[in-house]
């Protein structure tokens, strides 16, 4: 439902790649990192947009990035627009409780219960929650149609129903929803994730069986989509940030970080940005934000945190993040971000999404600590 990728002509497209979204705006680049993140929320604001309801998972992943750059700046732009979306969607999750898109809003809700805003409504979230869990659907028994045999079928799904749970648990000192998270979390590391590639399948249908596969990139590589493998990276370091360092099963998470990360940095593109097709950057040759993003959030997120050695990462997410400020146009509007999808596609200097900010939001959050350390 993207309105923003407009018709632009050929020449101009041609160029825009040619240059890349690291390409330095005029205005933008004088900014420090705090004031293009203010920047970049007042436009989205001012602009918003959604698939489905202003509960879904497109504003779910858009208000992610705002409670972290409000977590570690403090700044009042992001608390007013945090507490302004809760009251209007009157702290409600979207309506489907079976599937883990609809309860990514619900990160935001127990963010300002955490650090305790008066007036926050949990009980829409507590209740999602448990029927996520523990209610009876057609999901959870698995239906071979399309390849959904689990409950989160699709990558995507560790990004926005994870985090939730793990910071439920840790509101609720109640580690049954940890266990919980983990055994359907399993089940998609199982399904998905590709041992040679240290990445993960989008889903089903771009898992090989054997050696060869239907679906494959013209150079004969494996179809690895830069956002879906972003959003997985990104949910990890969310659920690390809440999850107990005693947990039994924090081992596991901190290892899967660790080995997407060095995979991550192996691939790189030279510019700071990772292509869409990451094992085939020549499909669509040019930078993306929403995948960046999340990756730069992500591997800042690890140095901060001591996961993953700062001499070794630290060019990479500099790289990554001059890049992603390239991005941003004068007005704090943030370009070059795929549209909605389930596979690599192609973006331009114009072509805009919510979660696309909420990607560069999260990567700011990061970078600023790291700056500070």
């Amino acid at each position: 439902m993207n309105n923003c990728l407009k018709p632009i002509p050929f020449l101009i497209i041609i160029l825009g790649f040619i240059a890349g979204c690291n390409t330095p705006k005029k205005g933008i680049t004088g900014l420090d990192d705090q004031s293009a993140m203010i920047k970049a929320l007042e436009w989205q604001e001012a602009n918003p947009i959604f698939a489905k309801a202003p509960t879904d998972w497109t504003n779910g992943a858009y208000y992610t990035g705002v409670y972290r750059a409000h977590k570690v700046t403090k700044d009042e732009h992001f608390l007013n627009a945090l507490k302004d979306m809760s009251i209007r969607n009157e702290w409600k999750p979207w309506e489907r409780f079976y599937h883990a898109d609809d309860l990514t809003i619900c990160a935001s809700y127990l963010y300002l219960k955490s650090i305790g805003i008066d007036g926050v409504n949990l009980q829409p979230t507590g209740s999602i929650i448990k029927d996520h869990l523990y209610k009876p659907h057609a999901w959870k028994e698995g239906t071979a149609k399309g390849g959904k045999i689990i409950l989160w079928w699709w990558c995507d799904a560790l990004f926005m129903t994870p985090p939730v749970l793990t910071a439920y648990a840790k509101l609720k000192n109640d580690s049954t929803y940890l266990d919980m998270m983990h055994k359907y979390y399993l089940e998609t590391y199982e399904l998905l994730f590709d041992q040679k590639e240290k990445l993960f399948a989008r889903d089903l249908r771009y898992v090989w069986k054997g050696d060869s596969s239907d679906l494959k990139e013209e150079n004969g590589k494996k179809i690895f989509w830069s956002r879906g493998n972003g959003w997985v990276i990104g949910g990890l370091a969310l659920i690390l940030d809440n999850m107990p360092k005693d947990y039994k099963h924090r081992p596991f998470y901190e290892d899967l970080f660790k080995t997407m990360a060095g995979r991550l940095k192996e691939i790189q593109h030279e510019d700071g940005l990772w292509r869409t097709s990451l094992l085939s950057p020549e499909s669509y040759n040019h930078g993306e934000v929403s995948g960046s993003g999340f990756f730069t959030f992500a591997i800042a997120w690890g140095i901060n945190n001591g996961l993953l050695e700062e001499n070794t990462y630290k060019p990479v997410v500099q790289k990554s993040w001059k890049a992603l400020r390239g991005c941003q146009q004068d007005n704090g509007m943030v370009g070059w971000v795929q549209n909605i999808g389930d596979s690599p596609k192609p973006a331009n200097k114009d072509s805009w999404q919510n979660y696309g900010t909420g990607a560069f939001l999260l990567a700011g959050s990061e970078m600023i600590k790291l700056h500070k350390n």
